[in-house]
């Protein structure tokens, strides 16, 4: 019988020889050629597929919108009245407020002038519907007039162009603004506009680097981000699409998290089988006997990885905001395909390139050193440490691990997640944000973004004296098409007339029998005074006229708040089960899934007690949006349970063969280096988000890459590890596993597998020879 070949003269990808003990016989023909072929389609559909989505990526704003009435909940007051808008205004027009302020009082001639500038915007580009004319302030240092901007077309270039045009012939020593909920708009159209580009730049870029230092070679990391962008051509094809045809909804925002989640998951999933991979290399010549250990060894901790984090996103869809219900199934297509990418197009693309893939440090053929090793790569290196930490002194990492990572979640309680002004969504400078500063410093802080009140035409008078009588509304008024500026004011006395006296008062507009009232707020129309005024109305009305929905831009913001609360307080507890469960149905236990949750909750709260610190004293940000904590839950929970997975289904495959306590300590070794190298790469993509100027993406960012590293290094690499190797087999329990007696239980046994550093010689047989 013909011997095999040493590590030293093997010939790499080479076939086995026909007597090779470890390896199949030369396969049929037909085989071989289902070996090239296989690949090579898998490959091709791959290319095709990405060359059809790669062009949608600078179209994703033909299908995705940012206004937040357009994810409220149908029966939430400000969509109610958002939907009844163009029917009183024969128009869907969002209002811009341009303010124009001066260091002096403004003299007749800069009236003049500016008076004119505004009396031409109604011809301009992008302009529709009826303009106001300038209103100087009292104190004679500033002008205002509202113009409605066409909401079909980009507003973010249509207020461009309004800015443009009105700075062009602004009087000397007069600055110009255009803010209200059209300039807000563009900030935030401004602030996304780098998804496209920058974000996906530095999140490859970020990506590549990483793979570069991990694999130490060029083909590789190639080879993995190509898998990982690949998955997100055809996951953003498919969105597109379904966007397109209105089946689901994508802003700006979702569009940030699926690039970066796509990019992540795809990335981690390709270092998993790709150690895999390496590992099935050392053990036989034929790369296709290589793939397919690769894959049986990868495929389970794949699935459950990706099934988890999908069932987590899919939990969003009980959410009441659409906003978040639209995330849920667009984040999970994302997912499947990064799934199906590092299954498929790159187990090809390694098959293809073979041992080269690695180059310059190509992985040998060489058993007797695996079998030598016993499983354990390297016996004197960092994770064999660690390792030997967690077997001598078990209870003791476990106790001060959780000690520290309660202590940070103390401070999660600081952080003040009730919403934040509209004003400060968008980081750095913005123009909108200072011209609000002006018109508040000369106007009534709520002028151009009135609260709507829908009445019946019978009850007007009463509704409007309820208003009236609110000390944080300045004046109301009603919409009246016959009026010049398309409303007339309403005080105690009924409407009142625009013109000399004996003008008669205009008819207000009357569709199906209701009205359209306008109470202008004393405050920023995004402040939390304005929000609790309109709570008042709203509270006031719905005791004496519950019929009457209040909107406008202060309580779709409200209603946003609110809807966010209510999901957060539903979805978590939900999420929480459905996952506990996925893991009883992988592990085949009940204790072991509990104590994995409860770890990764506690590492959550530490991620937010630590935010929380950071956002308030560090970056002084103003608050953070309501759903910031249900998306970290659902990221920090969902992704960081992976890493969870990936441990211990090696703990497990392990434990079936040495013993549960030795079953750790080889899990932890083995995955030790690929679990750490995924972790930062999924940090790393994570941190990206922080590129874009928006604060929910930057808290976001922050969030989760602390609270996935957080995981990588202390949770993965020493709570969960002790907590198991204190507990024992117990820690399988009530699987068959927790019963099966194995010599790698026994404490005083299980560490010696990371204390036997002497080889056997070459021509002795191994006592364990531990499969890849």
């Amino acid at each position: 019988m013909p011997t095999k070949p040493s590590a030293k003269h093997a010939a790499p990808d080479s076939e086995p020889s026909p007597g090779s003990p470890s390896d199949a016989p030369n396969p049929p023909k037909k085989r071989r050629w289902l070996r090239v072929l296989l690949p090579a389609v898998l490959i091709l559909v791959w290319l095709v597929g990405a060359a059809i989505g790669g062009p949608l990526f600078g179209r994703v704003a033909e299908v995705s919108s940012n206004d937040q009435t357009t994810y409220l909940p149908e029966s939430a007051d400000a969509t109610q009245v958002q939907e009844l808008l163009g029917e009183f205004n024969d128009s869907e027009s969002i209002p811009a407020i341009v303010v124009f302020v001066s260091d002096e009082a403004l003299t007749e001639t800069q009236l003049a002038q500016i008076s004119e500038q505004v009396a031409a915007l109604a011809d301009a580009e992008g302009v529709e519907g009826e303009v106001s004319p300038a209103i100087p302030s009292e104190d004679g240092l500033a002008i205002q007039a509202f113009v409605p901007l066409n909401s079909d077309g980009e507003i973010a270039d249509a207020v461009e162009q309004l800015t443009a045009s009105l700075r062009a012939d602004v009087p000397d020593g007069v600055e110009v603004y255009v803010t209200g909920p059209a300039g807000f708009t563009a900030d935030l159209a401004a602030g996304f506009a780098g998804i496209d580009g920058l974000l996906l730049l530095v999140a490859l870029g970020a990506v590549f680097i990483i793979l570069i230092l991990v694999y130490r070679s060029l083909l590789l990391p190639v080879a993995v981000l190509s898998t990982s962008l690949f998955a997100l051509c055809v996951a953003l094809m498919t969105v597109w699409w379904l966007a397109k045809a209105e089946i689901l909804m994508l802003s700006g925002q979702t569009q940030g998290i699926l690039f970066i989640l796509v990019i992540g998951a795809a990335t981690d999933y390709s270092l998993l089988y790709v150690a895999r991979y390496r590992e099935a290399l050392r053990s036989t010549q034929d790369k296709w006997a290589a793939t397919k250990d690769a894959l049986r060894g990868s495929f389970e901790p794949i699935l459950a990885s990706g099934g988890t984090v999908i069932a987590g996103l899919l939990c969003l869809l009980l959410s009441d905001l659409k906003s978040n219900s639209t995330l849920g199934p667009v984040a999970s297509i994302g997912i499947i395909f990064a799934m199906l990418s590092a299954l498929t197009l790159l187990p090809a693309l390694l098959f293809a390139f073979g041992r080269a893939a690695f180059w310059p440090r190509r992985p040998k053929y060489e058993p007797e050193i695996v079998a030598a090793e016993d499983g354990i790569p390297n016996k004197k290196g960092f994770w064999v440490a660690v390792a030997r930490l967690v077997q001598r002194r078990p209870r003791m990492v476990w106790v001060l691990t959780t000690g520290v990572l309660l202590l940070g979640a103390l401070a999660a309680t600081q952080l003040s997640a009730s919403g934040v002004p509209q004003s400060e969504l968008v980081l750095g400078e913005s123009e909108a944000r200072d011209g609000q500063t002006y018109l508040g410093e000369h106007f009534p802080e709520g002028s151009g973004s009135p609260a709507y009140v829908v009445v019946a035409e019978g009850e007007l008078a009463e509704v409007a004296d309820i208003l009236l009588a609110n000390e944080g509304i300045d004046s109301v008024s009603v919409t009246a098409a016959d009026s010049p500026s398309g409303s007339a004011p309403v005080t105690a006395e009924g409407i009142q007339p625009l013109g000399p006296p004996g003008t008669p008062a205009p008819e207000p507009t009357v569709v199906d029998g209701e009205v359209l009232l306008q109470a202008t707020l004393t405050n920023a129309p995004d402040s939390n005074e304005a929000a609790d005024t309109v709570r008042e109305i709203r509270a006031e009305l719905s005791d004496t006229h519950p019929d009457a929905p209040v909107g406008g831009v202060t309580a779709t913001s409200i209603d946003t708040n609110d809807a966010s609360v209510h999901d957060r307080n539903l979805i978590i507890p939900i999420v929480l089960v459905v996952i506990t469960l996925i893991l009883m149905i992988l592990l085949r236990s009940i204790l072991a899934p509990v104590l994995l949750i409860l770890t990764t909750v506690l590492s959550f709260g530490t991620a937010m007690g630590v935010s929380a610190l950071v956002f308030n004293n560090l970056f002084d940000f103003p608050g953070a949006d309501p759903a910031v904590p249900l998306y970290g839950f659902v990221f920090l929970v969902a992704l960081g349970i992976d890493y969870n997975i990936f441990l211990m289904t090696r703990v497990r495959e392990e434990s079936l063969k040495h013993g549960t306590r030795q079953g750790v300590l080889r899990g932890l070794t083995i995955t030790g280096g690929v679990i750490t190298s995924a972790g930062l790469v999924l940090a790393a993509t994570f941190a990206a988000l922080s590129v874009i100027p928006i604060l929910f993406l930057v808290q976001l960012a922050f969030i989760v890459a602390f609270g996935v590293l957080l995981d990588t290094f202390v949770v993965r690499t020493l709570l969960v590890p002790a907590l198991a190797y204190d507990i024992g087999k117990a820690i399988w329990w009530p699987s068959k596993l927790s019963r099966h007696e194995v010599e790698g239980d026994d404490r005083e046994t299980a560490g010696r597998i990371l204390d036997a550093d002497d080889e056997p010689a070459p021509d002795s047989k191994p006592k364990h020879a531990v499969e890849a």
